[in-house]
């Protein structure tokens, strides 16, 4: 279904309390572009603030494409606001669509499993995406917190954990390296 030059799409899990797991599914959109590979990424929890992703995507174009589904303030984790809700619900949506179309290689949900354990989302709903995917689409679902549902259905996951962080010295996030 899915027009791509993978032979088999598999699923990736990037969680953990360290930086670095948006960053490496860029890094891996990045690389599929290079080689003519189509990537859509939804951005839960992640509004239209000048990320340097929603920069260098318009460039990328039509290899890379970003559809943001949050706004730029903090999701309150005990008692999410309407909006969050709805737009989480809104790039779900949008997550089934691209499924059905099986226009792209790589399809990445960047914080899904954030917006899973903040209950933004439904975890069926996000299984049956992975179910439901295209055989030769690959998928990456990134984000702390990710349910062990997720976790068993991967083919591979990546934890990554937190030794030292630069936040912790007072030092605020930066243009260009954390967005």
């Amino acid at each position: 279904m899915a027009r791509s030059g993978l032979e088999r799409g598999l699923i990736h899990v990037y969680t953990g309390d360290g930086k670095g797991k948006t960053t490496a599914a860029l890094g891996l959109a990045f690389r599929a572009s290079g080689h003519g590979l189509k990537t859509y990424i939804i951005q839960f929890m992640k509004g239209k603030r000048n990320y340097g992703e929603l920069l260098i995507a318009r460039k990328l174009s039509p290899n890379l494409t970003i559809f943001p589904a949050g706004r730029d303030q903090f999701v309150n984790r005990r008692s999410p606001d309407t909006v969050d809700i709805d737009l989480a619900k809104k790039g779900l949506a949008r997550a089934k669509e691209i499924i059905k179309e099986g226009k792209h290689d790589l399809f990445i949900l960047d914080e899904i499993n954030v917006a899973l354990d903040y209950k933004l989302v439904d975890l069926n709903d996000v299984m049956d995406l992975i179910k439901n995917k295209p055989a030769k689409m690959e998928i990456v679902l990134t984000g702390r917190y990710a349910p062990k549902e997720i976790i068993e259905a991967a083919d591979l996951v990546t934890e990554m954990r937190e030794i030292k962080h630069y936040y912790k010295e007072g030092i605020a996030s930066r243009k260009g390296i954390d967005w």
